[in-house]
């Protein structure tokens, strides 16, 4: 820790690309809310080990981990961006994630490939939902936690209230290790020294006698805290017996509890202050890959794969965290290696689980790999190999995606695939131009193998191109890639829900198709009755012909063209359901009847039917599971009564949050993703599941005919 070795300072191997060893890795995920300064907080640990010289936008607007054509407009993180250094021998790599909700794909990648989380926390804002989500998340698999609250210079920074926010939010073993001082330097509380970074360089002294009383009020809390988690059970009865615990055994036990998920230290950073207590924390408290365990592994064929370890003479096992494209490189791939060794011009096998739903395949393909480098930024440099418990970049591995699994030819595993939220924002897209037209497949196919929310939908019902995604943000990102690094303009276009016809009561028609030409004619006539059926029927065809009236092989031909009548529409455009149709008469010629023509009288006699009778529309309703925190339980159920939904129960889902089940039309659940996340805080998610259809209000499907007309 900084307080073992208050004078340390960066390797001279700062810019070191490649690892030897996985006991000298560290991979480490920022984890916060945009704008808590999880970016600057990188920048200002690359600077302190000399990664970088300059902290910041340079000249082009971008900075190490913000230089996505988009980050570089925006101005924030949309992108996981890794950042390695090297401090005192250890290879760093540092995740970057985006803070904003809609970019969760890129969050979730970034926990998949590190060992440890700092959760960057701002002293001005304090923490949002998400961020609370997602500590309970980490809990779950054990995940080493630190804090970090930044900003501890700015005007409306309150130091204490983002720590009793803390505490509060992360429950039980979230203590500070550091006091801030005016935003200028930091009081150690175990070694009960001054570290004064004001002269813009750390000088430790002695503590005043108002800061030793501060330390005083805060050592004791964090020191039976340590205690708590300490495998020497004797501890604590020589702590409460007034023996003075050596700071180093302290030190040693925090760095155990903090490698092992069970004390989460928080720590102080602005500016220019901080840095060296954090790479400390990282270097000698997070733990190395040979410490955290693999996540599942299996052979292709499902059975388990035991023993794996990172061990770098093991068999390899790597996983793709992230892939993106670009214009002059081609598809890189951002790799995480978790057991054996990655070199270039070897052959790998690429297993992938595929998300069919989503529009990617399933992979099962050799792929030869290239040239590996260690990225920063936009940047790559070379490296020989990439060992177990690093993180590499590969260029040019055409059939390789997002999730997918890197292993030995000779020997295929599968990783276990990492929790993905279903996109549940659908935007439909037309192409501007026949020239975007001809390379839109293309360009969205890109985008596919980038990110794996997203959903494409080319739905044959609606005749539309839908695009599912996290949120507003996240389409207008995807968009915009699809304008300036692919060089296809589209256009929002109404969404357009697939709604259903059916008949309103009984009605006859009769469907007459004779035409009589000089040479073979057509000769068909038939008779039906419609009658509307109970939601979920579908189509009950009734044959009450008798006498051999319609001849027996074109019974069939009257059904097929009442099914085509049906799949187009009878007023509206949309498909009939629900009805049954019975064919009671008709007549026949010898010469002039065929299956063609009975199958145009049968389209006929719908069309007439339907002229005489009401056909309402029906609307599609979802069964929707909404989960949101208590807070915000009545207004979510306010909500989806005013989106005609009907609200069937709740029931609570562990600590603080409530689980919200209704019925609703899809009609009103178009922009749902948005709106809940703004009712709650970013703290609610759902799911839905196509349930019935049923009738649409009179007043809307007056609008749905008006503008079919």
């Amino acid at each position: 820790m900084a307080e073992r070795s208050p004078g340390a300072t960066a390797g001279a191997a700062g810019r070191a690309p490649g690892a030897d060893r996985p006991d000298t890795v560290r991979n480490v995920v920022l984890v916060g809310h945009s704008g808590a300064g999880k970016t600057t907080l990188v920048e200002a640990l690359l600077a302190e080990t000399g990664a970088v010289q300059r902290i910041g936008r340079v000249e082009d607007g971008t900075t190490v981990c913000d230089f996505d054509e988009v980050e570089v407009r925006q101005q924030r993180s949309v992108n996981l961006c890794v950042a390695p250094t090297v401090h005192n021998g250890i290879k760093i790599n540092f995740l970057d994630t985006p803070g904003y909700a809609d970019f969760v794909g890129d969050l979730r990648a970034g926990l998949r490939a590190a060992d440890a989380a700092f959760f960057v926390v701002s002293a001005a804002e304090g923490i949002d939902g998400v961020t609370r989500m997602l500590w309970d998340e980490c809990a779950q698999v054990g995940m080493p936690r630190a804090v970090v609250i930044t900003k501890i210079d700015h005007p409306r920074a309150n130091f204490e209230e983002a720590l009793t926010n803390c505490q509060d939010a992360f429950g039980d073993g979230v203590a500070p290790l550091y006091l801030p001082v005016d935003g200028t330097g930091l009081l150690g509380l175990l070694s009960q020294r001054f570290f004064d970074y004001g002269g813009g360089r750390r000088v430790e002294r002695e503590p005043s006698p108002d800061q030793l009383a501060l330390i005083e009020q805060y050592r004791g809390d964090l020191i039976e805290g340590i205690i708590q988690e300490s495998e020497d059970e004797s501890l604590m009865d020589r702590y409460l017996s007034g023996e003075e615990i050596d700071t180093k055994v302290l030190i040693d036990d925090l760095e155990k509890a903090v490698a092992r998920g069970g004390f989460f230290p928080v720590l102080a950073a602005a500016p220019g202050v901080g840095a060296a207590e954090i790479l400390e924390i990282v270097t000698q408290g997070f733990p190395s890959p040979l410490e955290h365990p693999l996540p599942e592994v299996t052979t292709v064929d499902g059975k388990p794969a035991k023993g794996l370890t990172a061990d770098p003479d093991g068999p390899l096992v790597a996983e793709v965290v992230k892939t993106t494209s670009d214009p002059y490189v081609g598809r890189i791939s951002l790799v995480r290696v978790f057991s054996g060794t990655l070199r270039p011009d070897m052959t790998v096998h690429v297993s992938g689980h595929g998300l069919a739903e989503r529009g990617h395949e399933d992979h099962d393909v050799d792929e030869r790999v290239g040239a590996l480098s260690a990225p920063l930024g936009k940047t790559q440099r070379t490296i020989g190999k990439c060992v177990a418990g690093d993180i590499c970049a590969i260029a040019k591995l055409s059939r390789t995606e997002t999730g997918d699994t890197l292993s030995d030819k000779d020997d295929p595993l599968l990783m276990a695939s990492w929790t993905m939220p279903e996109p549940l924002l659908p935007v439909a897209i037309a192409a501007r131009s026949k020239a975007d037209e001809d390379k839109l497949s293309q360009a969205l196919a890109r985008l596919v193998a980038e990110d794996p929310t997203l959903r494409l939908e080319n739905n044959a019902e609606t005749r539309q191109l839908v695009l599912w995604c996290m949120g507003e943000a996240h389409s207008d990102v995807l968009l915009d890639r699809l304008a300036r690094r692919h060089g296809v303009e589209v256009d929002r276009v109404g969404l357009r829900v697939p709604l259903r016809e059916t008949f309103g009561g009984k009605a006859q028609g009769t469907g007459r198709n004779v035409k009589q030409t000089g040479g073979h004619g057509q000769y068909a006539i038939c008779h039906i009755e419609v009658e509307p059926l109970p939601s979920g029927s579908g189509l009950e065809f009734v044959d009450k012909i008798v006498g051999g009236v319609v001849p027996r092989q074109f019974i069939p031909s009257v059904e097929k063209g009442v099914r085509a009548q049906m799949e187009r529409g009878v007023a509206a455009g949309y498909p009939v359901v629900d009805i049954r149709v019975t064919l009671y008469d008709g007549k026949a010629h010898s010469v002039d009847s065929s299956d063609m023509a009975f199958q145009i009288a049968g389209q006929l006699a719908m069309k007439d039917a339907a002229a005489k009778v009401a056909t309402p529309l029906l609307e599609p309703v979802d069964e929707l599971s909404v989960l949101v925190a208590d807070d915000y339980v009545g207004a979510v159920m306010s909500d989806l009564s005013s989106r005609r939904g009907r609200v069937l129960g709740t029931e609570p889902v562990g600590t603080g949050r409530t689980l919200v089940r209704a019925e609703a039309p899809e009609l009103e659940l178009v922009r749902y993703a948005i709106d809940l996340r703004s009712m709650a805080h970013g703290t609610g998610s759902f799911s839905r599941a196509f349930l019935r259809y049923e009738p649409l209000p009179s007043h809307l499907a007056d609008k749905v005919a008006a503008a079919s007309a």
